[in-house]
């Protein structure tokens, strides 16, 4: 096999449906860009942003070994990495309240009343 999964390689748009975008990597290698693949957010029309003949960078997200079908992106390789960086996206975040110190504590604490709870509930079912 050529390419690899993750791979990040030009191609040429062969074809655009509502569903996605066909690009050829090489003359017989083709794969597909679904319409979730080529942009964040709603797409009202493929063709108002991609062209027939169009080259663009992709990166392989998926390979199918049996049918030998690429699954490709266009949002992957065109992520500027300088722009992450700068996003709130490298930020450290808290999915509870890093001042209270709760979280799997919380759960920990609960577990034997829940089992407790559950072995209780079972025997009454036996």
């Amino acid at each position: 096999m050529k390419y690899m999964i993750g791979d990040i390689v030009k191609g040429k748009v062969t074809g655009i449906q509502q569903y996605g975008v066909f690009v050829s990597l090489d003359k017989k290698i083709k794969g597909l860009i679904h319409v979730s693949e080529i942009k964040n957010g709603y797409i009202k029309d493929l063709q108002e942003i991609i062209h027939i003949g169009q080259k663009i960078s992709v990166q392989i997200i998926d390979i199918d070994e049996y049918s030998k079908k690429y699954s490709l992106s266009l949002r992957a390789p065109l992520e500027d990495r300088d722009e992450l960086e700068n996003t709130h996206l490298h930020h450290k975040r808290y999915y509870t309240d890093k001042d209270k110190k709760i979280g799997f504590t919380s759960i920990g604490e609960k577990l034997k009343t829940w089992i407790q709870e559950t072995l209780k509930d079972l025997g009454r079912f036996c």
